[in-house]
Protein backbone atom coordinates (compact mmCIF):
# COMPACT_ATOMS: atom_id res chain seq x y z
CA UNK A 1 0.00 0.00 0.00
CA UNK A 2 1.08 3.62 -1.06
CA UNK A 3 0.65 4.31 2.91
CA UNK A 4 3.12 2.07 4.08
CA UNK A 5 5.77 4.61 2.43
CA UNK A 6 4.77 7.40 5.00
CA UNK A 7 6.24 8.21 7.91
CA UNK A 8 4.36 9.79 10.74
CA UNK A 9 6.28 13.22 9.35
CA UNK A 10 5.86 12.85 6.16
CA UNK A 11 3.04 15.63 4.32
CA UNK A 12 0.67 13.36 3.13
CA UNK A 13 -1.39 15.68 1.29
CA UNK A 14 -0.93 17.44 -1.92
CA UNK A 15 -3.18 20.23 -3.23
CA UNK A 16 -4.69 17.39 -5.88
CA UNK A 17 -8.32 16.15 -4.98
CA UNK A 18 -9.09 13.08 -5.69
CA UNK A 19 -12.37 11.97 -6.77
CA UNK A 20 -13.95 9.26 -4.34
CA UNK A 21 -17.04 7.24 -4.86
CA UNK A 22 -19.90 7.15 -1.87
CA UNK A 23 -22.17 4.44 -1.48
CA UNK A 24 -25.29 5.55 0.71
CA UNK A 25 -26.38 2.74 3.50
CA UNK A 26 -29.67 2.89 5.03
CA UNK A 27 -29.11 0.07 7.21
CA UNK A 28 -25.25 -1.36 7.35
CA UNK A 29 -23.80 -4.50 8.72
CA UNK A 30 -21.50 -3.42 10.89
CA UNK A 31 -21.56 -4.07 14.60
CA UNK A 32 -22.99 -1.12 16.44
CA UNK A 33 -20.34 -1.37 19.09
CA UNK A 34 -17.49 -0.42 16.20
CA UNK A 35 -16.80 2.90 15.88
CA UNK A 36 -14.72 2.26 12.75
CA UNK A 37 -17.00 0.30 10.65
CA UNK A 38 -17.60 3.77 8.47
CA UNK A 39 -14.23 3.43 6.99
CA UNK A 40 -14.79 -0.73 6.71
CA UNK A 41 -12.91 -1.97 9.54
CA UNK A 42 -15.51 -4.20 10.22
CA UNK A 43 -14.02 -7.33 12.09
CA UNK A 44 -11.95 -5.93 14.56
CA UNK A 45 -8.32 -7.20 14.35
CA UNK A 46 -6.08 -9.80 15.17
CA UNK A 47 -3.74 -10.36 18.69
CA UNK A 48 -1.75 -12.64 17.90
CA UNK A 49 -0.82 -14.68 21.61
CA UNK A 50 2.33 -13.03 23.25
CA UNK A 51 5.67 -15.22 23.82
CA UNK A 52 6.94 -15.16 27.35
CA UNK A 53 10.33 -15.04 26.30
CA UNK A 54 12.60 -12.25 26.35
CA UNK A 55 15.55 -12.69 23.31
CA UNK A 56 17.59 -10.31 24.94
CA UNK A 57 17.90 -11.08 28.31
CA UNK A 58 21.38 -11.73 29.54
CA UNK A 59 20.46 -14.75 32.47
CA UNK A 60 23.63 -13.15 34.92
CA UNK A 61 22.90 -10.06 35.01
CA UNK A 62 24.19 -9.90 38.66
CA UNK A 63 26.90 -11.74 40.40
CA UNK A 64 25.80 -14.32 42.70
CA UNK A 65 27.32 -17.20 44.02
CA UNK A 66 30.28 -17.53 46.66
CA UNK A 67 31.85 -19.73 43.65
CA UNK A 68 31.90 -16.72 41.37
CA UNK A 69 32.65 -13.65 44.18
CA UNK A 70 35.95 -15.66 44.75
CA UNK A 71 36.61 -16.45 41.14
CA UNK A 72 36.54 -13.16 40.34
CA UNK A 73 38.68 -11.97 43.22
CA UNK A 74 41.42 -14.30 42.23
CA UNK A 75 41.13 -13.42 38.47
CA UNK A 76 41.68 -9.38 39.30
CA UNK A 77 45.40 -9.58 38.99
CA UNK A 78 44.76 -11.65 35.38
CA UNK A 79 42.20 -8.70 34.40
CA UNK A 80 44.70 -6.46 34.70
CA UNK A 81 47.02 -8.57 32.60
CA UNK A 82 44.61 -9.07 30.43
CA UNK A 83 43.57 -5.75 29.44
CA UNK A 84 47.02 -4.58 28.94
CA UNK A 85 47.20 -7.07 26.25
CA UNK A 86 43.78 -6.38 24.97
CA UNK A 87 45.37 -2.72 24.42
CA UNK A 88 48.11 -3.75 23.14
CA UNK A 89 46.66 -5.80 20.71
CA UNK A 90 44.06 -3.62 19.47
CA UNK A 91 46.99 -0.68 19.36
CA UNK A 92 49.23 -3.13 16.93
CA UNK A 93 46.49 -4.48 14.69
CA UNK A 94 45.44 -0.30 14.53
CA UNK A 95 48.49 0.45 12.90
CA UNK A 96 49.19 -2.61 11.32
CA UNK A 97 45.90 -1.51 9.39
CA UNK A 98 46.71 1.56 8.89
CA UNK A 99 50.16 0.50 7.09
CA UNK A 100 47.75 -1.68 4.85
CA UNK A 101 45.23 0.55 3.77
CA UNK A 102 48.38 3.15 3.22
CA UNK A 103 47.75 5.07 -0.75
CA UNK A 104 45.02 2.94 -1.45
CA UNK A 105 42.17 4.47 -3.29
CA UNK A 106 40.51 1.94 -5.23
CA UNK A 107 38.07 0.34 -2.57
CA UNK A 108 35.98 -1.11 -5.91
CA UNK A 109 38.79 -3.34 -6.84
CA UNK A 110 39.88 -6.39 -4.57
CA UNK A 111 42.46 -5.52 -1.95
CA UNK A 112 46.02 -6.17 -3.38
CA UNK A 113 47.49 -9.80 -1.80
CA UNK A 114 50.66 -7.37 -0.65
CA UNK A 115 47.82 -5.65 1.51
CA UNK A 116 46.08 -9.00 2.42
CA UNK A 117 49.01 -10.49 3.78
CA UNK A 118 49.94 -7.19 5.80
CA UNK A 119 46.49 -7.71 7.23
CA UNK A 120 47.63 -11.42 8.77
CA UNK A 121 49.18 -9.37 11.52
CA UNK A 122 45.72 -7.41 12.34
CA UNK A 123 43.93 -10.84 11.68
CA UNK A 124 46.78 -12.61 14.40
CA UNK A 125 46.11 -9.22 16.64
CA UNK A 126 42.51 -10.43 16.70
CA UNK A 127 43.04 -13.21 17.79
CA UNK A 128 44.75 -12.43 20.56
CA UNK A 129 41.93 -10.34 21.40
CA UNK A 130 40.08 -13.58 21.80
CA UNK A 131 42.68 -14.52 23.91
CA UNK A 132 42.93 -11.55 26.13
CA UNK A 133 38.84 -11.93 26.79
CA UNK A 134 39.42 -15.94 28.15
CA UNK A 135 38.64 -17.71 24.88
CA UNK A 136 42.19 -20.01 24.97
CA UNK A 137 40.80 -22.48 22.69
CA UNK A 138 37.95 -22.42 20.85
CA UNK A 139 35.98 -25.49 19.55
CA UNK A 140 35.41 -25.60 15.91
CA UNK A 141 33.11 -28.44 13.69
CA UNK A 142 32.73 -28.76 9.88
CA UNK A 143 35.36 -26.49 8.03
CA UNK A 144 34.42 -23.34 5.65
CA UNK A 145 33.07 -23.82 1.90
CA UNK A 146 35.43 -22.34 -0.68
CA UNK A 147 34.18 -18.75 -1.42
CA UNK A 148 33.28 -19.74 -5.38
CA UNK A 149 30.73 -22.49 -3.74
CA UNK A 150 29.44 -20.37 -0.91
CA UNK A 151 30.64 -16.72 -1.49
CA UNK A 152 28.10 -16.01 1.16
CA UNK A 153 27.87 -17.03 4.76
CA UNK A 154 25.55 -16.51 7.66
CA UNK A 155 25.76 -16.99 11.57
CA UNK A 156 23.64 -16.23 14.29
CA UNK A 157 24.63 -13.50 16.64
CA UNK A 158 25.59 -13.42 20.29
CA UNK A 159 28.20 -11.34 21.12
CA UNK A 160 30.27 -8.81 19.51
CA UNK A 161 32.98 -12.00 20.12
CA UNK A 162 31.15 -13.11 16.81
CA UNK A 163 33.10 -10.63 14.38
CA UNK A 164 35.96 -10.71 15.83
CA UNK A 165 36.07 -14.59 15.33
CA UNK A 166 35.39 -14.00 12.04
CA UNK A 167 37.90 -11.25 11.23
CA UNK A 168 40.68 -13.61 12.18
CA UNK A 169 39.03 -17.01 10.76
CA UNK A 170 37.35 -16.11 7.50
CA UNK A 171 38.75 -12.26 6.59
CA UNK A 172 35.31 -11.32 5.34
CA UNK A 173 33.57 -8.79 3.92
CA UNK A 174 30.92 -7.20 6.31
CA UNK A 175 27.66 -5.49 5.85
CA UNK A 176 27.92 -3.03 8.68
CA UNK A 177 25.84 0.46 9.95
CA UNK A 178 27.28 3.77 8.34
CA UNK A 179 27.79 4.75 12.53
CA UNK A 180 30.71 2.46 13.07
CA UNK A 181 32.78 3.99 10.69
CA UNK A 182 33.60 6.88 12.80
CA UNK A 183 34.55 4.17 16.00
CA UNK A 184 37.98 4.53 16.84
CA UNK A 185 40.31 1.84 16.04
CA UNK A 186 37.22 -0.46 15.12
CA UNK A 187 36.44 2.05 12.08
CA UNK A 188 39.64 1.49 10.64
CA UNK A 189 39.73 -1.62 10.91
CA UNK A 190 36.13 -2.11 9.51
CA UNK A 191 37.20 -0.26 6.38
CA UNK A 192 39.86 -2.85 5.67
CA UNK A 193 37.10 -5.34 5.39
CA UNK A 194 35.74 -3.87 2.41
CA UNK A 195 32.96 -3.15 4.21
CA UNK A 196 29.45 -2.02 2.83
CA UNK A 197 27.92 0.52 4.54
CA UNK A 198 24.14 0.87 4.83
CA UNK A 199 21.63 2.69 7.33
CA UNK A 200 19.70 0.16 8.99
CA UNK A 201 16.45 2.60 8.37
CA UNK A 202 16.71 3.88 4.93
CA UNK A 203 15.05 1.49 2.08
CA UNK A 204 17.37 3.01 -0.77
CA UNK A 205 20.46 2.18 1.28
CA UNK A 206 19.20 -1.17 2.26
CA UNK A 207 18.76 -1.82 -1.62
CA UNK A 208 22.58 -0.49 -2.15
CA UNK A 209 23.94 -3.10 -0.17
CA UNK A 210 21.92 -6.39 -1.82
CA UNK A 211 23.15 -4.89 -4.94
CA UNK A 212 26.43 -4.62 -3.39
CA UNK A 213 26.50 -8.19 -2.48
CA UNK A 214 25.24 -9.54 -5.58
CA UNK A 215 26.99 -7.31 -8.16
CA UNK A 216 30.48 -8.56 -5.99
CA UNK A 217 29.72 -11.79 -6.24
CA UNK A 218 27.99 -12.15 -9.69
CA UNK A 219 31.73 -11.13 -10.63
CA UNK A 220 33.12 -15.08 -9.83
CA UNK A 221 30.97 -16.11 -12.57
CA UNK A 222 32.42 -14.55 -15.44
CA UNK A 223 33.57 -16.84 -18.10
CA UNK A 224 36.59 -14.78 -18.69
CA UNK A 225 39.55 -16.53 -16.48
CA UNK A 226 41.44 -13.29 -15.91
CA UNK A 227 38.32 -11.55 -14.80
CA UNK A 228 37.27 -14.05 -12.59
CA UNK A 229 40.71 -14.94 -10.84
CA UNK A 230 40.64 -11.11 -10.59
CA UNK A 231 37.16 -11.09 -8.56
CA UNK A 232 37.88 -14.18 -6.42
CA UNK A 233 40.17 -12.26 -4.50
CA UNK A 234 36.93 -10.55 -2.71
CA UNK A 235 36.61 -12.35 0.31
CA UNK A 236 33.25 -13.76 1.06
CA UNK A 237 30.91 -12.03 2.70
CA UNK A 238 29.68 -12.28 6.60
CA UNK A 239 26.06 -11.44 7.26
CA UNK A 240 24.14 -11.73 10.46
CA UNK A 241 20.58 -12.09 9.47
CA UNK A 242 18.87 -11.51 12.79
CA UNK A 243 20.23 -8.26 12.19
CA UNK A 244 21.30 -7.73 16.01
CA UNK A 245 22.49 -9.75 19.09
CA UNK A 246 19.94 -11.85 20.81
CA UNK A 247 20.88 -14.03 24.14
CA UNK A 248 21.63 -17.54 21.96
CA UNK A 249 17.93 -18.88 23.26
CA UNK A 250 16.69 -18.46 20.34
CA UNK A 251 16.61 -17.10 16.59
CA UNK A 252 15.84 -13.81 15.52
CA UNK A 253 13.44 -13.54 12.07
CA UNK A 254 15.98 -12.97 9.63
CA UNK A 255 16.35 -9.72 7.07
CA UNK A 256 16.77 -10.82 3.65
CA UNK A 257 19.80 -9.02 2.37
CA UNK A 258 21.61 -12.32 2.20
CA UNK A 259 18.83 -14.14 0.48
CA UNK A 260 17.75 -11.69 -2.40
CA UNK A 261 21.21 -12.48 -4.71
CA UNK A 262 19.70 -15.94 -5.05
CA UNK A 263 23.34 -17.46 -4.01
CA UNK A 264 23.83 -20.78 -1.97
CA UNK A 265 24.63 -19.61 1.31
CA UNK A 266 26.91 -21.12 4.39
CA UNK A 267 25.17 -20.84 7.50
CA UNK A 268 27.52 -20.88 10.85
CA UNK A 269 25.97 -21.50 14.00
CA UNK A 270 28.09 -20.37 17.42
CA UNK A 271 27.39 -21.30 20.83
CA UNK A 272 28.37 -20.11 24.29
CA UNK A 273 28.52 -22.70 26.52
CA UNK A 274 28.57 -21.80 30.44
CA UNK A 275 27.48 -22.38 34.05
CA UNK A 276 27.93 -18.77 35.96
CA UNK A 277 28.47 -16.42 33.32
CA UNK A 278 26.10 -15.94 30.15
CA UNK A 279 28.28 -14.29 27.58
CA UNK A 280 25.49 -13.02 24.99
CA UNK A 281 25.52 -9.04 24.70
CA UNK A 282 21.88 -8.88 26.03
CA UNK A 283 21.04 -5.78 28.53
CA UNK A 284 23.86 -5.28 29.68
CA UNK A 285 26.83 -2.79 29.06
CA UNK A 286 29.47 -3.47 27.38
CA UNK A 287 31.77 -2.27 30.28
CA UNK A 288 30.49 -4.99 32.56
CA UNK A 289 30.62 -7.68 29.92
CA UNK A 290 34.04 -6.97 29.31
CA UNK A 291 34.51 -7.42 33.09
CA UNK A 292 33.14 -10.16 33.70
CA UNK A 293 34.72 -11.57 30.56
CA UNK A 294 38.24 -10.72 32.09
CA UNK A 295 37.55 -12.62 35.48
CA UNK A 296 36.54 -15.83 34.63
CA UNK A 297 39.17 -18.76 34.36
CA UNK A 298 37.82 -19.65 31.05
CA UNK A 299 35.31 -18.71 28.33
CA UNK A 300 33.69 -21.67 26.14
CA UNK A 301 32.70 -20.77 22.44
CA UNK A 302 32.07 -23.11 19.79
CA UNK A 303 31.77 -22.85 16.17
CA UNK A 304 30.14 -25.17 14.05
CA UNK A 305 29.87 -24.72 9.82
CA UNK A 306 26.47 -26.10 8.46
CA UNK A 307 26.38 -28.05 5.19
CA UNK A 308 25.45 -25.15 2.46
CA UNK A 309 21.85 -24.09 1.56
CA UNK A 310 20.45 -23.43 -1.80
CA UNK A 311 17.62 -21.40 -3.01
CA UNK A 312 15.71 -24.10 -5.11
CA UNK A 313 14.99 -23.50 -8.67
CA UNK A 314 11.68 -21.89 -8.13
CA UNK A 315 12.68 -20.02 -5.01
CA UNK A 316 15.32 -17.86 -6.50
CA UNK A 317 12.89 -14.80 -6.46
CA UNK A 318 11.33 -15.63 -3.61
CA UNK A 319 14.26 -14.89 -0.42
CA UNK A 320 11.79 -15.26 2.10
CA UNK A 321 10.93 -18.69 1.70
CA UNK A 322 15.02 -19.17 1.12
CA UNK A 323 15.90 -17.13 4.83
CA UNK A 324 13.11 -19.28 6.88
CA UNK A 325 14.71 -22.41 5.54
CA UNK A 326 17.86 -20.87 6.12
CA UNK A 327 16.51 -19.80 9.57
CA UNK A 328 15.37 -23.21 10.00
CA UNK A 329 18.43 -24.67 9.77
CA UNK A 330 20.38 -22.62 12.13
CA UNK A 331 17.36 -23.55 14.81
CA UNK A 332 17.39 -27.16 14.56
CA UNK A 333 21.31 -27.12 14.91
CA UNK A 334 20.83 -25.02 17.46
CA UNK A 335 17.88 -26.43 19.09
CA UNK A 336 16.33 -23.61 20.08
CA UNK A 337 12.73 -21.94 18.42
CA UNK A 338 12.42 -19.87 15.71
CA UNK A 339 10.74 -16.22 16.26
CA UNK A 340 9.20 -13.42 15.21
CA UNK A 341 11.55 -10.97 16.97
CA UNK A 342 13.75 -8.70 15.17
CA UNK A 343 15.40 -5.57 15.97
CA UNK A 344 12.39 -3.72 16.10
CA UNK A 345 11.45 -5.57 19.23
CA UNK A 346 15.13 -4.10 20.52
CA UNK A 347 13.97 -0.49 19.80
CA UNK A 348 11.04 -0.93 21.34
CA UNK A 349 12.94 -2.62 24.86
CA UNK A 350 15.42 0.46 24.70
CA UNK A 351 12.64 2.93 24.77
CA UNK A 352 10.96 1.08 27.47
CA UNK A 353 13.58 0.62 29.77
CA UNK A 354 14.55 4.49 28.73
CA UNK A 355 11.30 5.18 30.39
CA UNK A 356 11.98 3.17 33.51
CA UNK A 357 9.65 0.72 33.12
CA UNK A 358 9.43 -1.99 35.76
CA UNK A 359 9.25 -4.55 33.02
CA UNK A 360 10.88 -3.23 29.60
CA UNK A 361 9.98 -6.97 28.44
CA UNK A 362 6.60 -6.39 28.18
CA UNK A 363 6.51 -4.00 25.07
CA UNK A 364 7.92 -6.21 22.72
CA UNK A 365 5.47 -7.77 20.15
CA UNK A 366 7.63 -9.50 17.88
CA UNK A 367 7.81 -6.78 15.12
CA UNK A 368 8.57 -8.96 12.04
CA UNK A 369 5.01 -10.43 12.07
CA UNK A 370 3.81 -6.84 12.77
CA UNK A 371 5.98 -5.15 10.08
CA UNK A 372 4.62 -8.45 7.62
CA UNK A 373 0.93 -8.44 8.63
CA UNK A 374 0.58 -4.80 8.80
CA UNK A 375 3.28 -2.70 6.93
CA UNK A 376 3.94 -1.11 10.54
CA UNK A 377 7.80 0.18 10.31
CA UNK A 378 9.93 -0.07 13.56
CA UNK A 379 9.92 3.50 13.95
CA UNK A 380 6.34 4.06 13.48
CA UNK A 381 5.83 1.64 16.47
CA UNK A 382 8.13 3.04 18.63
CA UNK A 383 6.27 6.56 18.34
CA UNK A 384 2.92 4.85 19.09
CA UNK A 385 5.12 2.92 22.44
CA UNK A 386 6.07 6.82 23.23
CA UNK A 387 2.23 7.77 23.24
CA UNK A 388 1.31 4.60 25.26
CA UNK A 389 4.07 5.12 27.60
CA UNK A 390 2.26 8.57 28.50
CA UNK A 391 -0.49 6.79 29.44
CA UNK A 392 1.14 5.70 32.55
CA UNK A 393 0.77 1.77 32.38
CA UNK A 394 0.90 -0.44 35.24
CA UNK A 395 3.98 -2.63 36.26
CA UNK A 396 1.97 -5.51 34.14
CA UNK A 397 2.20 -3.00 31.06
CA UNK A 398 -1.36 -2.09 31.61
CA UNK A 399 -3.51 1.30 30.67
CA UNK A 400 -6.78 1.94 32.34
CA UNK A 401 -9.58 3.93 30.96
CA UNK A 402 -9.04 6.89 32.29
CA UNK A 403 -5.46 7.37 31.30
CA UNK A 404 -6.31 6.38 28.10
CA UNK A 405 -8.82 9.50 27.81
CA UNK A 406 -5.96 11.74 29.07
CA UNK A 407 -3.50 11.28 26.63
CA UNK A 408 -5.97 11.67 23.80
CA UNK A 409 -7.47 14.77 25.69
CA UNK A 410 -11.32 13.13 26.04
CA UNK A 411 -13.81 12.97 28.05
CA UNK A 412 -15.86 9.83 29.44
CA UNK A 413 -18.73 9.04 26.87
CA UNK A 414 -20.11 6.72 24.42
CA UNK A 415 -18.05 7.05 21.46
CA UNK A 416 -14.99 6.81 23.85
CA UNK A 417 -15.58 4.09 25.36
CA UNK A 418 -16.43 2.38 22.21
CA UNK A 419 -13.19 3.37 20.95
CA UNK A 420 -11.57 1.81 24.14
CA UNK A 421 -13.49 -1.21 24.25
CA UNK A 422 -12.95 -1.58 20.40
CA UNK A 423 -8.96 -2.36 21.26
CA UNK A 424 -10.13 -3.96 24.52
CA UNK A 425 -10.38 -7.09 22.86
CA UNK A 426 -10.41 -9.29 25.86
CA UNK A 427 -12.61 -7.05 27.78
CA UNK A 428 -11.04 -6.89 30.71
CA UNK A 429 -11.20 -2.90 30.89
CA UNK A 430 -7.48 -2.54 30.34
CA UNK A 431 -5.48 -2.59 27.58
CA UNK A 432 -2.28 -3.85 26.76
CA UNK A 433 0.73 -1.84 24.67
CA UNK A 434 0.31 -4.83 21.69
CA UNK A 435 -3.48 -4.31 21.81
CA UNK A 436 -3.20 -0.43 21.66
CA UNK A 437 -0.10 -0.71 18.62
CA UNK A 438 -2.04 -3.37 16.45
CA UNK A 439 -5.74 -1.32 17.19
CA UNK A 440 -4.10 1.93 16.42
CA UNK A 441 -2.56 0.21 13.08
CA UNK A 442 -5.46 -1.78 11.79
CA UNK A 443 -7.18 1.78 11.84
CA UNK A 444 -3.99 3.57 9.98
CA UNK A 445 -3.40 0.76 7.46
CA UNK A 446 -7.39 0.98 6.31
CA UNK A 447 -7.55 1.71 2.47
CA UNK A 448 -10.09 4.41 3.59
CA UNK A 449 -8.76 6.11 6.38
CA UNK A 450 -7.32 8.66 3.79
CA UNK A 451 -9.98 9.63 2.49
CA UNK A 452 -11.97 9.71 5.69
CA UNK A 453 -9.31 12.03 6.86
CA UNK A 454 -9.52 14.58 4.01
CA UNK A 455 -13.43 14.35 3.82
CA UNK A 456 -13.15 15.07 7.81
CA UNK A 457 -11.19 18.03 7.66
CA UNK A 458 -13.31 19.48 4.21
CA UNK A 459 -16.39 19.15 6.38
CA UNK A 460 -14.53 20.66 9.38
CA UNK A 461 -13.17 23.57 7.11
CA UNK A 462 -17.36 24.82 6.82
CA UNK A 463 -15.78 28.33 5.12
CA UNK A 464 -13.13 26.86 3.09
CA UNK A 465 -10.66 28.89 4.36
CA UNK A 466 -8.12 26.06 4.21
CA UNK A 467 -7.92 25.90 8.16
CA UNK A 468 -9.87 24.77 10.92
CA UNK A 469 -10.55 27.12 14.62
CA UNK A 470 -11.03 25.63 17.93
CA UNK A 471 -15.08 26.35 17.37
CA UNK A 472 -14.94 24.77 14.06
CA UNK A 473 -13.88 21.87 15.37
CA UNK A 474 -15.66 22.00 18.48
CA UNK A 475 -19.02 22.13 16.40
CA UNK A 476 -17.92 18.77 14.33
CA UNK A 477 -17.02 16.61 17.36
CA UNK A 478 -19.84 17.64 19.36
CA UNK A 479 -22.02 15.23 17.69
CA UNK A 480 -19.54 12.57 18.83
CA UNK A 481 -18.90 14.19 22.25
CA UNK A 482 -21.59 16.71 23.16
CA UNK A 483 -20.98 19.59 26.44
CA UNK A 484 -17.39 19.90 26.02
CA UNK A 485 -16.23 22.87 27.98
CA UNK A 486 -13.80 25.08 27.60
CA UNK A 487 -10.64 23.36 28.69
CA UNK A 488 -11.82 19.76 27.46
CA UNK A 489 -11.73 21.29 23.74
CA UNK A 490 -8.85 23.64 24.09
CA UNK A 491 -7.12 20.55 24.83
CA UNK A 492 -8.15 18.58 22.46
CA UNK A 493 -7.40 21.35 19.52
CA UNK A 494 -3.52 21.32 21.03
CA UNK A 495 -3.20 18.36 19.78
CA UNK A 496 -4.64 18.98 16.68
CA UNK A 497 -2.55 21.74 16.50
CA UNK A 498 0.51 20.59 15.79
CA UNK A 499 2.54 23.88 15.01
CA UNK A 500 0.83 25.81 17.59
CA UNK A 501 -0.04 28.44 15.22
CA UNK A 502 -3.61 28.49 16.69
CA UNK A 503 -5.48 26.87 13.84
CA UNK A 504 -5.09 23.20 12.08
CA UNK A 505 -3.94 23.19 8.61
CA UNK A 506 -4.65 20.47 6.65
CA UNK A 507 -1.35 18.68 6.95
CA UNK A 508 -1.72 19.40 10.97
CA UNK A 509 -5.19 17.60 10.95
CA UNK A 510 -3.91 14.74 8.81
CA UNK A 511 -0.46 14.57 10.61
CA UNK A 512 -2.46 14.13 14.15
CA UNK A 513 -4.77 11.52 12.99
CA UNK A 514 -1.83 9.69 11.46
CA UNK A 515 -0.03 9.53 15.00
CA UNK A 516 -3.61 9.16 17.35
CA UNK A 517 -5.81 7.10 14.17
CA UNK A 518 -8.43 6.11 16.80
CA UNK A 519 -9.45 9.83 17.08
CA UNK A 520 -11.36 9.44 13.36
CA UNK A 521 -13.89 8.07 15.22
CA UNK A 522 -14.94 11.48 16.51
CA UNK A 523 -15.72 12.42 12.85
CA UNK A 524 -18.21 9.56 11.78
CA UNK A 525 -21.07 11.35 12.92
CA UNK A 526 -19.99 13.95 11.21
CA UNK A 527 -19.44 12.24 8.00
CA UNK A 528 -22.36 10.07 8.42
CA UNK A 529 -24.58 13.14 8.99
CA UNK A 530 -24.08 14.11 5.58
CA UNK A 531 -24.68 11.23 3.89
CA UNK A 532 -20.98 9.51 3.85
CA UNK A 533 -20.82 6.03 4.99
CA UNK A 534 -17.82 3.51 3.15
CA UNK A 535 -17.36 0.44 2.33
CA UNK A 536 -14.46 -1.37 0.44
CA UNK A 537 -16.29 -0.81 -3.04
CA UNK A 538 -16.18 2.83 -2.56
CA UNK A 539 -12.67 3.16 -3.12
CA UNK A 540 -11.76 4.59 -6.38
Amino acid sequence: MAEAEHSLTTPLLSDHQSHLTLTIHDDHPYPPDNPFAFIGSDYGFEVPETSTMDPFRNHTLKIEGIYEWMKILICLPIAAVRLVLFGLCLMVGYLTTLLALQGWKDRQNPMPKWRCRVMWITRLSARAILFSFGYHWIKRRGIPAPREIAPIVVSNHVSYVDPIFFFYELFPTIVSSESHDSMPFVGTIIRAMQVIYVDRFSRSSRKHAVNEVKVENICYMLTCKQRKASYNQFPRVLLFPEGTTSNGRLILSFQLGAFIPGYPVQPVIVRYPYIHFDQSWGNITIAKLMFRMFTQFHNFMEVEYLPLVSPHENQKVNAIHFAQRTGHVIASALNVPQTSYSYGDFMLLAKAAESKQENPSLYMVEMAWVQSSLHLRALEAVEFLEIFLLMNPNPSGYVEFRDFLRVLRLKPCGICEKMFGFIDVQKVGKITFKQFLLGSAHILKQPLFQHACELAFSECDINGKNYISEQDLQDAVSLSIPNMNGDEMNGLFSLFDVDNDGRISKNDFVYCLRRYPLLIALFALKLAAHNFFFTSSSYP
